[in-house]
C-alpha cells in the first residue's frame, strides 16, 4: 500500500530554496558562460567526425607538404582512386573514400588528367581513375605533419571531456560509498576508513596517477581508471562531513527505528540531502581530471597516437613556440585552460547558489 504525505512547510521552505538557487545561479553571468562553454565543447564532443573538416578515423590524414599552414591557408587537391565501401561512423571516423594528392594545378584531356604536385615530379592519371578536384582551407593552419589542427583540436574534446566524465563516475562510486559508510557506522569503520583515505591523501596524486598507468598501462580506457581511482579522497571526506551531521536528525532516527536497511537510509534519505555539496566538488574534480589527463598525455604515459589529445598536441608543437608556429602549442593550450576555468566557474557558481546562508 502505497502512503501518501501531506505537503509539511518543511517540504515548501525545501522547494523555495530550490527556486532561490536556480535563480542566485542565473544572475551570475560567469555561471552562465562557463555552462555556454560546457555545453558547446560537448555538443562538438558528441557530433564529432560529423562537423570535423577532417572526417577521417583520430583526423590523422597526414599531407607532410602541407606542414605548419598558417591559419586560413588553402590547397587544392585531386582526388582519384575511389573507394566506396571505405565505411565509418560519428563515432570511429570515416576513412577517405578515395586518394588525395596536394597540386598546384591540373588539367583535364579526353583521357586522362595531367597534374604538377606541390612535392614530386607531374604525373598523369587515366581519366578512369579520376574522381574530382577538391578545394580545402585549413581555419587553424595544419601541425608538423600536415594534420588540420582544428579537426585534432575538435576530435581532442573527446577525450578530455570523456576523461573527466568518467573518471568523476569512479570518484563519486568510491568516494560516496566510503565517505557515507564510515560516517554512519563510526566506530572502526569510521577509524579504518579514514585510515585508508588518509594513506592515499598523503601520496602525491600524479605520483600515484602515474603508478596506476604504468600497472594498468598506457591506453584510452587505462588513463580514464587511473585518474577516477585518484579523485575519490576529496568527494569521500565531504561525504563523510555532510553525513556526520545528518545522521543523527530526527527523520534518520525514524529510519532505524522502522528497521529499514542500511543501504536504504544512506542511498536514499542522507544522500539527496547532501547532493548539493556533492556536485560542487565533482565540478572541480572535473577541472582536475582534464588537467590531469592533459599532463599524462604530455608526458606519453597517458592517451597513445594516433588518438588525438590536447596535451599531446601540446607535447608535439610546443617546440614551434621558438618559430613562427607557435599558435600550434597555444591553440590547444588555450582549450584547456578555456575548459578547465568553465568547469571551476561553474563549480563556484552552484557553492554561491546552493549556500543556504546567503
Amino acid at each position: 500500500m502505497k502512503i501518501f504525505r501531506k505537503r509539511t512547510a518543511a517540504d515548501l521552505v525545501g522547494q523555495s530554496l530550490d527556486k532561490m538557487a536556480w535563480r542566485r545561479f542565473k544572475r551570475n553571468p560567469l555561471s552562465v558562460a562557463s555552462v555556454a562553454v560546457i555545453g558547446l565543447f560537448a555538443l562538438v564532443a558528441l557530433l564529432g567526425y560529423l562537423i570535423t573538416p577532417d572526417h577521417t578515423p583520430y583526423c590523422n590524414q597526414q599531407y607532410l607538404e602541407l606542414a605548419t599552414l598558417k591559419p586560413g591557408s588553402s590547397a587544392d587537391f585531386l582526388c582519384f582512386d575511389a573507394n566506396p565501401d571505405a565505411g565509418g561512423s560519428m563515432f570511429t571516423g570515416y576513412p577517405l573514400p578515395y586518394t588525395a594528392v596536394p597540386i598546384k594545378h591540373c588539367e583535364q584531356t579526353k583521357d586522362s588528367v595531367f597534374a604538377e604536385p606541390i612535392a614530386g615530379e607531374p604525373f598523369a592519371i587515366p581519366i578512369e581513375r579520376f574522381v574530382k578536384t577538391d578545394h580545402r582551407t585549413f581555419l587553424l593552419g595544419t601541425d608538423g605533419y600536415g594534420r588540420d589542427v582544428l579537426s585534432m583540436i575538435m576530435i581532442g574534446s573527446r577525450v578530455s571531456l570523456s576523461v573527466g566524465f568518467i573518471a568523476i563516475l569512479i570518484a563519486l562510486l568510491i568516494g560516496v560509498t566510503l565517505g557515507a559508510l564510515a560516517a554512519y557506522h563510526g566506530g572502526w569503520v569510521d577509524n579504518l576508513i579514514m585510515w585508508f583515505i588518509n594513506v592515499v591523501w598523503s601520496i602525491p596524486t600524479v605520483l600515484l596517477v602515474i603508478a596506476i598507468t604504468f600497472v594498468l598501462g598506457k591506453g584510452f580506457w587505462q588513463i580514464f581508471i587511473a585518474v577516477g581511482l585518484t579523485m575519490w579522497v576529496d568527494i569521500a571526506r565531504v561525504v563523510r562531513g555532510e553525513v556526520l551531521s545528518l545522521r543523527e536528525k530526527e527523520y534518520i532516527e525514524a529510519t532505524r527505528a522502522l528497521g529499514f536497511s542500511t543501504f536504504r537510509t544512506i542511498f536514499r534519505h542522507i544522500l539527496p540531502n547532501i547532493a548539493g555539496a556533492v556536485v560542487v566538488v565533482a565540478a572541480s574534480n572535473f577541472a582536475s581530471a582534464i588537467l590531469l589527463e592533459a599532463g599524462l598525455s604530455f608526458l606519453g604515459i597517458g592517451v597513445q597516437p594516433p588518438m588525438p589529445s590536447w596535451g599531446m598536441m601540446v607535447k608535439d608543437n610546443y617546440g614551434y613556440i621558438l618559430l613562427d608556429s607557435a599558435y600550434l602549442a597555444f591553440l590547444p593550450g588555450a582549450a584547456i585552460m578555456l575548459v578547465v576555468l568553465a568547469f571551476m566557474l561553474l563549480g563556484n557558481g552552484l557553492r554561491d547558489a546552493l549556500d543556504i546562508k546567503r
